[in-house]
């Protein structure tokens, strides 16, 4: 990243290339270097671009079906773009289709690479396109189809945008290492003050467990990122098993099996599944507890069966992690809403969530199973996190906050 790097822009010259040469002239106009990419499927004549569809994808990509054309395109664009080592920041224009051919490459390059995309479809559901990284979606007014009055203005300002994300510095990074760390509504004062009490030896990234949440934390990991996790709401599980809107994929934990880093971790709304306003929640569920979060969330307590089918993913996946775990129970509830008098108070939902841990996770000199007598949100479990990230990362104020 940065000034010496290059301006990426890319699109489908065939379609878009009056436009997309119109971006790359303002970029080279204010003293960026510029490689034009074409990803356009129609195997016709040559393409106009730096880089041209063939190599990109080679031949194997024109098939004579638009569908299947994009598809390989989009695939073999995805493996190409990440493999570059002068890429500063990217720029793509298109439409429905343009948008979901560039976005799979996009969401492949590190956060903090400036990514932005004008697309027709940028004030709908962009969260297919967006992923989990930082990319910029920029609503194109009128169709990417011709330069008028309206689109010259709103190209030159993405165009301006990019330029400006290119050459601006960022901030020097803290010397602390980063420590991720998952939070929901309902475990807050957990997560509070494990922040504060690792503020002085961490640089502290909470992610908001909404099934986006853990996969951005995910992802700096992969990036090589995030030193060490404290995963206090893996909610996001119960969402996945059971069929809530804040669903993790199966990948999750699959970073920290992949990475090897240090994980600290609990069962933090695991008594929840999250849905939206109520007249949303799937018939088969209108006899279960729900609980009206607010006007647009409705949340459902996750019963037996749901807690040990979350139970037995979390225990696996932390099975199948290299490095140091600490999985810590709360056994004296697990989110805001699950204590003695409040609507999801459920002793035996929680003993199948607990006994299902015990039962499948495996204990090791480097993964252990630590039982508190604590509800999640009690200073006293915060403390006992603390203590078991101190324990596997071996961090001291003589070391310099590296673990």
């Amino acid at each position: 990243m940065g000034s010496t790097g290059r301006a990426y822009v890319v699109g489908t010259f065939d379609t878009k290339g009056e436009e997309l040469r119109y971006v790359a002239g303002l970029l080279r106009d204010a003293g960026h270097a510029v490689t034009t990419v074409d990803v356009g499927t129609s195997d016709g004549a040559a393409s106009t671009a730096d880089v041209g569809p063939h190599d990109i994808a080679g031949a194997d990509a024109f098939t004579g079906d638009r569908g299947s054309s994009v598809s390989a395109m989009s695939a073999a664009l995805e493996q190409w773009l990440p493999t570059r080592d002068d890429v500063a920041g990217v720029i793509a224009l298109g439409g429905s289709g343009g948008t979901a051919l560039v976005t799979p490459a996009l969401q492949r390059l590190p956060v903090g690479t400036p990514k932005l995309v004008v697309s027709t479809v940028a004030s709908g559901n962009v969260a297919p396109y967006v992923g989990s990284v930082d990319l910029t979606l920029m609503y194109s007014v009128t169709d990417v189809a011709g330069l008028n009055r309206i689109s010259r203005t709103v190209l030159a300002n993405a165009a301006h945008a990019l330029g400006g994300m290119i050459g601006a510095e960022a901030p020097a990074a803290q010397e602390k290492p980063a420590l991720g760390l998952t939070m929901f509504g309902v475990t807050t004062p957990c997560v509070t003050a494990v922040t504060d009490a690792l503020d002085g030896q961490w640089d502290c990234l909470v992610f908001h467990a909404t099934g986006t949440g853990g996969r951005a934390m995910e992802k700096l990991v992969d990036d090589g990122l995030v030193a060490a996790v404290v995963d206090v709401s893996t909610t996001e599980i119960a969402d996945m098993v059971v069929g809530g809107v804040m669903a993790a994929t199966e990948d999750r934990l699959g970073a920290i099996a992949r990475s090897g880093i240090p994980w600290v971790g609990s069962v933090g709304a695991l008594d929840m599944v999250n849905f939206g306003a109520p007249d949303t929640v799937p018939e088969r569920f209108r006899d279960r507890t729900l609980y009206e979060h607010n006007a647009q969330v409705t949340l459902m307590r996750t019963t037996p069966d749901d807690c040990r089918a979350a139970a037995t993913f979390l225990a696996d996946g932390l099975n199948a992690c290299p490095g140091p775990v600490r999985l810590v129970l709360p056994t004296g509830g697990v989110s805001a809403l699950d204590a003695p008098g409040m609507p999801f108070a459920d002793p035996e939902a929680d003993a199948a969530l607990f006994d299902t841990l015990r039962e499948r996770f495996r204990t090791t000199d480097d993964h252990r199973l630590v039982e508190s007598p604590h509800h999640v949100n009690d200073p006293e479990f915060a403390a006992t996190l603390v203590a078991a990230l101190g324990e596997i990362t071996e961090i001291t104020e003589n070391t310099g906050g590296r673990p």
